[in-house]
């Protein structure tokens, strides 16, 4: 709109008469520069952190979904859903597995590598350089995510599976803190669906395979043995929680906006995809074991 603001509108008409026979030519030139300039991403104030490489989400604590509220208690030991939760376990498995080396890499959520999760899955390079705006937008909503659990985890102080089975995980530096942070929900998973809402929406046309890469970033967390499949889908749950909330915050929508057009632009100039796409595509092909069905 305020590109279309800038043709001229109030001219005389002894000067628009004069322009006739060139105006065609004149609004030609006009729109295609008025176009270039529209294309241009606007220069962006730095993403707010709360500590360093930590971005400021767009919601308070009070705007946060409650995570107490909205989840039940984790399964109880000897319960049915506890029997499953040890069944699906058997994802561990997968140990020294290309599924498992992809579930060590799912689990880095630190920038810029956690901006390249959904790059294959939507066709085009997510950074800083390329995307500006959805970049900001990923790390401020992997905040509201992963605070969004915080309660629960505190509240239940679940025992992560690991703990239990006495068995490795595909992180094995990050082992004594996630042994001191309660498994329930998965804030992994909370924040990968949160993520393959937004860009799903974002990149409809590319939704399927957006959303199937958010399960399977959840289902990473089963295979590195950090987390319980109930852990999983209350996670998934909370992550939607979230994206529904920060559809009634002003900012967060508006900064939606700005990375649809950013995306689309990066898509339609083919911004190449750094990573191997079909090395992937095969690890997270790769079945989990029957038992975690």
């Amino acid at each position: 709109r305020r590109c279309a603001s800038a043709l001229p509108t109030n001219l005389p008409e002894p000067a628009m008469m004069a322009m006739r026979p060139r105006l065609p030519r004149l609004l030609a030139t006009g729109l295609c520069l008025l176009a270039s300039a529209c294309a241009t991403p606007a220069a962006r104030e730095p993403v707010a952190e709360l500590r360093p490489g930590i971005a400021r989400g767009y919601l308070e604590p009070g705007q946060l979904p409650d995570s107490i509220a909205l989840l039940p208690p984790p399964p109880a030991p000897g319960s049915a859903a506890f029997a499953l939760d040890e069944q699906v376990n058997q994802a561990r498995a997968l140990r020294g597995t290309p599924r498992w080396r992809q579930a060590a890499a799912d689990a880095n959520l630190r920038f810029p590598e956690a901006a390249s999760v959904f790059a294959c899955a939507i066709g085009s390079s997510i950074d800083q350089a390329t995307t500006p705006g959805l970049y900001g937008l990923l790390r401020r909503t992997l905040t509201d995510a992963a605070v969004a659990s915080d309660a629960a985890k505190h509240r239940y102080d679940r025992q992560r599976p690991f703990v239990v089975n006495g068995d490795p995980t595909c992180t094995p530096d990050e082992q004594a803190g996630l042994a001191r942070n309660g498994s329930y929900p998965s804030g992994h998973a909370a924040i990968g669906w949160a993520w393959a809402l937004i860009l799903a929406e974002l990149a409809p046309d590319r939704g399927d395979a957006i959303l199937a890469r958010g399960r399977r970033y959840g289902e990473s967390r089963l295979v590195c043995n950090v987390h319980w499949h109930s852990d999983v889908l209350s996670g998934r749950f909370m992550g939607s929680a979230v994206v529904a909330r920060l559809h009634a915050d002003p900012q967060f929508r508006r900064d939606m906006d700005a990375a649809r057009t950013e995306l689309a632009m990066a898509r339609a100039r083919g911004v190449a995809v750094p990573t191997d796409c079909d090395a992937i595509a095969a690890a997270l092909a790769q079945p989990l074991p029957a038992a975690a069905y």
